[in-house]
C-alpha cells in the first residue's frame, strides 16, 4: 500500500547460509560478516517503507537502479492516497471513472476485481473504507515492484532481489555473476557473501517476536509476500464480519507474480483458519502459515503440499 508510515518488513532477503532450528534465529548482529557482496545495492524510502534493490550481475549499470527507483517514486506520486492530487485520491472522491482513469489505474482495478472474485470477496478494495469507495492501494505496491523488476531485467539483470517492505521479487542466484564490486547487504539478518549456486534466502518474521524467524525460504525466480498481525496490529479484517481473523497469525504466499502473491496473502489472512485450505487451491502459488490456538498460544508452522520445496533447511513440524 502506498503510505507514509514506515514499518518493519515481514520478510527479509538474506544472502548467507543461515540454519534455523526450532524456528529460532540468532540476532542479526550476531551473524558473521564475510567478503563484500558483488553487484549493486541501494535502499530508498518510497511508499512509506524501505525499498531495496540488490543486483548481483556485474554488467548492470547503476543507471538501471536509478530508473527503477524513479519509476517507483512516480507510482507513489500517482497512486498514494496521501497525495490529494493522485489518481487514487481522485478515484476515492469519485472524480475518476471509466475512460477518465489512466490505463495503469484501469489495469490495477481490473486485477483487484480478479482477486476479489478468486477470493470470494475476502480481498475487497471497498470493504475497508466506511464510505465504500474503491481504494486499490492494497495491490499497488506489489504491482509496482513487479514492474520495477522488468526495468532491471531490461537492463540485463538476471540475478537480483527487490525487497519492498518485506514484499520480495527474486531472480536467479544470490551469488550472481562476475567479480565482486563491493557494497553491503541490506534487509534484516542479511550479511556476508554468497556461495556459488545459492538461492536467495528469505526469512519469514515471527509474528510476535521481532528478532526471531518462523522459517527461512530459498527462492529462485519467484515472489514472496506475507500478511499478518505483526506490529501494525489488526489492520486486516474479515470483510464480511468486520472482525480480525482468527486462527492465523500470518500467511506467506510464494509464486510467480508479486502482484497476486501480495493480494492472495491478504485474502488468505482475512479468511482466518480456512485461509490455508483456500490457498492450497491456487494455481502456481503455494503457502505457509503460522497458526495458533484461540488465545494466541501454541504457534505452529503449517504449509500447503507444494510449499516444502521452498524451505531452505528442510520442513519442520514444530512450535515456533
Amino acid at each position: 500500500m502506498c503510505g507514509r508510515q514506515g514499518h518493519q518488513p515481514h520478510n527479509a532477503a538474506m544472502s548467507e547460509p543461515h540454519i534455523i532450528r526450532r524456528a529460532e534465529a540468532p540476532e542479526p548482529s550476531a551473524l558473521p560478516t564475510t567478503a563484500p557482496l558483488p553487484g549493486l545495492h541501494r535502499v530508498e524510502q518510497i511508499m512509506g517503507t524501505a525499498i531495496g534493490l540488490d543486483v548481483r550481475d556485474a554488467s548492470v549499470s547503476p543507471a538501471a537502479l536509478d530508473e527503477a527507483f524513479a519509476y517507483l517514486r512516480e507510482i507513489d506520486g500517482r497512486f498514494s492516497p496521501y497525495n490529494p492530487d493522485s489518481e487514487v485520491s481522485r478515484l476515492i472522491r469519485g472524480e475518476l471513472i471509466g475512460a477518465d482513469a489512466s490505463p495503469d489505474l484501469n489495469e490495477i482495478l481490473s486485477l483487484c476485481d480478479q482477486v476479489r472474485r478468486t477470493s470470494e470477496g475476502y480481498f475487497d478494495i471497498r470493504a475497508h473504507r466506511p464510505d465504500g469507495r474503491p481504494d486499490p492501494t492494497g495491490l499497488v505496491k506489489g504491482w509496482s515492484l513487479e514492474r520495477a523488476s522488468r526495468i532491471l531485467e531490461a537492463a540485463g539483470a538476471r540475478n537480483y532481489c527487490i525487497n519492498g517492505g518485506g514484499d520480495i521479487v527474486a531472480s536467479g542466484e544470490a551469488s550472481g555473476s562476475g567479480p565482486a564490486r563491493g557494497g553491503a547487504a541490506h534487509g534484516e539478518a542479511a550479511h556476508g557473501g554468497a556461495a556459488h549456486g545459492q538461492a536467495w534466502r528469505v526469512g519469514i518474521r515471527h509474528p510476535f517476536i521481532a528478532d526471531r524467524l518462523a522459517t527461512v525460504l530459498a527462492i529462485r525466480d519467484g515472489a514472496v509476500a506475507t500478511s499478518g498481525a505483526y506490529e501494525r496490529g489488526e489492520h486486516i479484517r474479515n470483510p464480511f464480519t468486520g472482525l480480525p481473523p482468527e486462527g492465523l497469525l500470518s500467511v506467506t504466499i510464494v509464486g510467480p507474480s508479486l502482484t497476486l502473491a501480495d493480494a492472495y496473502a491478504t485474502a488468505a489472512f482475512a479468511m482466518g483458519e480456512s485461509g490455508l485450505d483456500w490457498a492450497a487451491g491456487l494455481t502456481a502459488f503455494d503457502a505457509c502459515a503460522v497458526t495458533a490456538d484461540q488465545d494466541g498460544s501454541n504457534a505452529r508452522l503449517v504449509w500447503t503440499p507444494g510449499f516444502e520445496r521452498y524451505f531452505a533447511d528442510g520442513p519442520r513440524v514444530e512450535e515456533v
